[in-house]
């Protein structure tokens, strides 16, 4: 029924292997790649949302290198609170490497740790899209066959 690719583990079902299957297989293997389908998009959304927040960081890296020692800024705590402080020192920034954990980099170091994950995401997120892609011309093939079953197997008119 599923031939497994050379590259991986995943199963490829041909449209051939499809028109054999009884309507509840073609049933379930529908639900499953709709299913797959959703969870790739959710993925891709928050790839999207991790590459903006990525961009937002490295730009303000970039403002931050052109404004004076000294400089009064306010200082973001969190998304909604920021409070009042002093520039000492802009080449030194603390990155947020993940899981809470914060790596004091030069400001070279940290543009480049965050253009670095930018394109991994990217990467990650092309990757998906393929991958998506598939899944849902899958879906939507067993689809198309579901309904020819049906339409064989109701009484015509």
């Amino acid at each position: 029924m599923a031939s497994s690719r050379g590259g991986g583990s995943q199963q490829v079902i041909r449209t051939g292997d499809m028109e054999k299957m009884s309507l509840d297989q073609l049933k379930a293997v529908k639900e499953q790649a709709d299913i797959e389908v959703n969870l790739l998009q959710d993925s891709l959304n928050n790839i999207r949302t991790a590459t903006g927040r990525l961009e937002n960081a490295s730009a303000a890296l970039h403002d931050l290198s052109l404004r004076p020692q000294g400089k009064k800024m306010l200082v973001p705590l969190t998304a909604s609170l920021y409070v009042p402080g002093t520039l000492d020192d802009a080449d030194k920034v603390l990155v947020d490497i993940g899981t809470g954990y914060f790596v004091e980099k030069t400001m070279a170091e940290g543009k480049d740790f965050c253009e670095r994950k930018i394109n991994l995401l990217k990467s990650n997120f092309d990757q998906l899209i393929e991958v998506a892609s598939k899944k849902k011309t899958l879906a939507d093939e067993a689809g198309l066959i579901l309904q020819a079953k049906l339409k064989q197997l109701s009484p015509s008119s």
